[in-house]
């Protein structure tokens, strides 16, 4: 299987972005993430991926923690300013600490807090398994920043509340 072509594939998939955040040594950092997903409602439990060598991991580790922040579409230069290998400083954003301790960014649609439960192996990236403990937002009337074919934007089109959304 050709990586690049599995990519390219992949890329079809639309997502939403997110940027992880947690804390290293008392200073909140985090990166860019499009692998999120839901798991489970009870209990609480969602996903996302990093690629073994990236920055965040051993924060991670350390600190057993991290928030979900999902991107509003206005956040597309947030979203690239996290995503690579030297990420702009977390204090350069608008962002707070929740009551569970996790820096989360202010201007985010929504964010979770979550206690990292389990790491999985992944390939050439590391799973990683978090229970909500708490989570906040919601920015109505603002869209989401999406992710498709290796490019960010806004959806074209708002179909929100118009189709059930069912759990499979």
């Amino acid at each position: 299987m050709d990586p690049k072509t599995l990519r390219n594939v992949c890329g079809l998939f639309v997502t939403g972005v997110t940027v992880i955040t947690t804390e290293e040594e008392g200073k909140p950092t985090g990166t860019t993430v499009n692998s999120f997903t839901s798991v489970s409602l009870d209990p609480p439990l969602v996903l996302f991926c990093l690629h073994k060598d990236s920055r965040l991991a051993p924060a991670l580790a350390r600190s057993r923690s991290f928030g979900v922040n999902f991107l509003a579409g206005r956040q597309e230069r947030l979203a690239w300013a996290f995503a690579g290998r030297d990420p702009a400083a977390l204090e350069s954003a608008v962002h707070h600490t929740t009551e569970t301790g996790v820096p989360v960014l202010g201007e985010a649609l929504a964010f979770l807090a979550c206690r990292l439960v389990n790491e999985y192996d992944g390939g050439d990236h590391t799973i990683y398994l978090g229970e909500v403990a708490e989570l906040g937002g919601s920015r109505h009337g603002a869209e989401p920043l999406v992710f498709f074919r290796g490019s960010m934007g806004v959806l074209e089109e708002q179909l929100l509340g118009i189709h059930p959304i069912l759990d499979g």
